[in-house]
């Protein structure tokens, strides 16, 4: 895993939200905003292993859509707008809420999946995918 076995779940989970390699912290995990690397440039690293799938948009879509939906309804009741003005406030901020936590988000859920050494599941052990 790495040369210090015996680091605690807060390296990678403090690494993968800065966008940082779990292994040694250094090396950058994204190439784009979501792309990743191929393999960290300090310590070389594979991010073959890395598949997050849509978990990082699944928890950014929850966690937005409750602010978004949250504050839309406090607004309705505190104001009563008209609609117009609703979709003037809240088509940018829906945007802000789900788009900006994505990255961070996909950098958690890969240094866990590299934490706990997370793969596809298998019928029988020793089996190959």
């Amino acid at each position: 895993m790495s040369a210090n076995p015996d680091r605690s779940l807060s390296f990678p989970i403090l690494a993968g939200l800065a966008g940082r390699c779990p292994r040694c912290g250094k090396g950058k995990l994204f190439r784009g905003f979501l792309q990743l690397r191929p393999r960290c440039d300090s310590c070389g690293l594979d991010y073959g292993f890395a598949d997050p799938g849509d978990g990082p948009a699944v928890f950014a879509i929850f966690i937005g859509g409750f602010i978004v939906v949250a504050a839309a309804l406090i607004v309705e009741f505190a104001y009563q707008p008209p609609y117009w003005l609703h979709a003037a406030l809240w088509a940018p901020l829906i945007l802000i809420v789900t788009l900006g936590p994505l990255r961070l988000l996909k950098g958690l859920l890969i240094a866990l999946q590299y934490h706990h050494k997370a793969a596809e599941g298998r019928l029988h052990p020793g089996e190959e995918t």
